[in-house]
């Protein structure tokens, strides 16, 4: 027998699949209580059981989706190449934004931007790929540097390419866009300390969780001293 909290999930499950075929097929606009409800075969008080009003409606569908595209970036498994692994997931995040324009807008667009559980899952995986750059003596800036060097270009290559005019679009845009990134955050080689001491820093910095032999504490004072 069907609990009550299964019959709600599956309902809830309907709505969110419906609204979310609506927005990328047809845009916000399209996404109202109304005909998320037919879409989903519902009575259009049903939607308000699980949401206060459109807007709210509109907030969770982009959010769904785009959890579902982080826990798939998830699944990826490392390769031996961390900055190959850099690029791939730059142009995985950035397909995605293109082919979901308003999920884009309505979640990672300058307009709305802010902070979401799955943006922040998100943004973990990529601080996680910098890490393993830094652990390769590979990143000439701090992690923190890099992370928000990569974040920010990727949001301001998607915004740029889905509002360029038709005959102005730039197929190659983005992997140009990756290469300047790129060549200010990383390394033609492992750092060795003549060449370059700040790859050799965050390299270090890297590897201070698994000092078995500092605590917290110092831990977070060296990581400190290391940023200065």
């Amino acid at each position: 027998m069907t609990s009550n909290a299964q019959r709600r999930d599956i309902t809830r499950d309907r709505i969110m699949k419906a609204a979310a075929d609506l927005l990328r097929d047809h845009g916000p606009a399209a996404v109202t209580t109304r005909r998320v409800a037919q879409e989903a075969g519902l009575q259009p008080p049903a939607i308000y059981r699980f949401f206060q009003d459109k807007d709210d409606l509109l907030d969770a569908v982009a959010e769904h989706v785009f959890t579902e595209h982080v826990e798939r970036k998830q699944t990826t498994a490392p390769t031996d190449d961390p900055v190959e692994d850099l690029r791939a997931g730059w142009n995985t995040q950035i397909g995605f934004g293109l082919a979901n324009p308003h999920v884009f807008g309505l979640l990672l667009g300058p307009a709305r931007a802010r902070t979401t559980p799955a943006q922040a899952k998100g943004v973990l995986i990529l601080a996680e790929r910098v890490r393993r750059i830094a652990a390769a003596g590979r990143l000439r800036v701090s992690e923190e540097r890099a992370v928000n060097l990569i974040h920010s270009a990727g949001i301001g290559t998607v915004h740029t390419l889905l509002t360029l005019p038709p005959g102005r679009s730039d197929p190659h845009l983005s992997d140009a866009a990756f290469d300047a990134v790129a060549r200010a955050i990383l390394t033609d080689e492992p750092a060795v300390p003549t060449k370059d001491p700040a790859a050799v820093v965050a390299a270090f910095r890297s590897l201070l969780p698994e000092l078995p032999t500092l605590s917290k504490a110092e831990a977070a004072l060296l990581d400190e001293w290391l940023q200065r």
